[in-house]
């Protein structure tokens, strides 16, 4: 497993191979756990799902945090973890509970779209310049989404996963914003913390309503609960150390090997068809997001709910 500590190394010009490695990792984790996820969102429910998943996690990786005997965070980061874990909550159940309803596919598809809307948002927040090339991302992005959403409502009309792209869509938004917070965040804690401090947020406001919501999970579920918390955790972690090694703008388009993964996962454990609808709505997206980014610029990399 790659160093937990936070590194101060400087980005090389010509992308080391190491981190590509570790960021390429990170997200095969990160598919793979959406597998199960799905798996434990139509067996029991995403907040059940989520709920167990999140609370094993926190197990896990509060073993590895507290064995480092860390420092109590600075205020400043205590604020950070509590304004990004509470976009979390609402971010993750709404991608899980589409993602019971959608193909692996098409919802990672969607999800490609929190960069373009990250930029506009960075533009409110963090007072930076939009360019042209933002506006044409959008209008390309945009049309992404409704190529993907028209194939779904041609033809046999499927409410239900309809309304599974109207939740993940809505959990693109806050994963937008979840973007932004993240660049302050990881200037002011290192990956371990930052997963033990999101992990407890998550658990705590579920936690709220597991007296009217919580179920105890079957016996066959735990394995999979299980799985979905170490996934979840190796995934943060190789990630957060590739991109502390290279720039944002050197590892971003890794991210759409995702997609790959998603599609070959969803075929293999859901026998979920690959739709030409799926792949035109997504190259146009993946298009515009390259667009979005072509300008010498850093821009948050996408990370999959890794709570």
């Amino acid at each position: 497993m790659p160093d937990l500590e936070p590194a101060s190394v400087h980005a090389d010009e010509n992308v080391p191979l190491l981190p590509v490695g570790s960021v390429l990792v990170g997200l095969l984790a990160f598919a793979s756990m959406d597998v199960v996820m799905k798996s434990l969102a139509i067996s029991m429910g995403a907040y059940n799902a989520i709920l167990w998943r999140v609370l094993a996690s926190l197990v896990l990786v509060s073993l590895v945090f507290f064995a480092r005997r860390p420092k109590m965070p600075g205020p400043e980061a205590r604020k950070v973890h509590l304004q990004r874990g509470i976009i979390v909550v609402f971010m993750s159940y709404l991608f899980f509970w589409g993602l019971a309803r959608v193909p692996l596919a098409e919802a990672i598809a969607l999800s490609f779209i929190a960069p373009i809307i990250a930029l506009y948002l960075a533009a409110v927040f963090l007072g930076e310049t939009i360019h042209r090339n933002a506006i044409y991302a959008s209008a390309l992005g945009f049309g992404g989404v409704l190529v993907i959403a028209g194939g779904r409502a041609t033809g046999d009309y499927d409410e239900a996963a309809l309304l599974g792209i109207g939740a993940i869509l809505l959990s693109a938004v806050l994963y937008a914003g979840n973007l932004v917070i993240q660049r302050r965040q990881a200037l002011l804690a290192g990956p371990i913390e930052i997963s033990f401090s999101q992990n407890l947020i998550v658990a705590g406001a579920f936690l709220l309503l597991a007296p009217f919501f919580a179920v105890l999970p079957d016996k066959a579920d735990w394995p999979l609960i299980v799985a979905g918390a170490i996934l979840s955790i190796i995934a943060a972690v190789f990630i957060a150390w590739g991109y502390r090694r290279a720039e944002a703008k050197n590892l971003i388009n890794l991210e759409y090997s995702a997609f790959i993964w998603a599609a070959i996962f969803g075929w293999l454990f859901f026998r979920e068809p690959i739709t030409l609808a799926t792949v035109s709505g997504t190259l146009l997206i993946v298009a515009g997001c390259y667009l979005a980014t072509r300008r010498e610029r850093k821009v948050a990399h996408i990370e999959s709910t890794a709570v």
